[in-house]
């Protein structure tokens, strides 16, 4: 499995409400300094994987190149339930996803 596809396949575990960091996923895929290639991917998913519950690790939204713009990727993320700080970050401490689960 290419990298992309190890970032896209851990991008469609993600539920409702919660949040990844681009930094997360390239650990998780075995590549901890990979987080710049992990956006890269982002741009490039597939359509209908949740990309907009990835965020970068200070809470702050994507780039306005996705999305239509980073107003959009609040709204989808506000609809799940997703709250914001009085600064305009996603609250990360509330929303983290804690990773995929493993089996039992």
């Amino acid at each position: 499995m290419s990298f992309p596809e190890e970032v896209y396949a851990l991008v469609r575990q993600i539920p409702p409400g919660k949040l990844a960091t681009y930094g997360q996923l390239a650990f998780l895929c075995g590549r901890p300094r990979a987080a710049r290639i992990v956006g890269a991917a982002m741009l490039r998913a597939p359509e209908g994987l949740p990309c907009h519950r990835v965020i970068y690790r200070d809470g702050s939204l994507c780039c306005d190149q996705a999305f239509g713009g980073k107003e959009i990727q609040r709204r989808m993320l506000e609809a799940e339930g997703v709250r914001f700080l009085p600064d305009g970050r996603a609250d990360l401490r509330a929303h983290a996803w804690e990773g995929p689960q493993l089996p039992a």
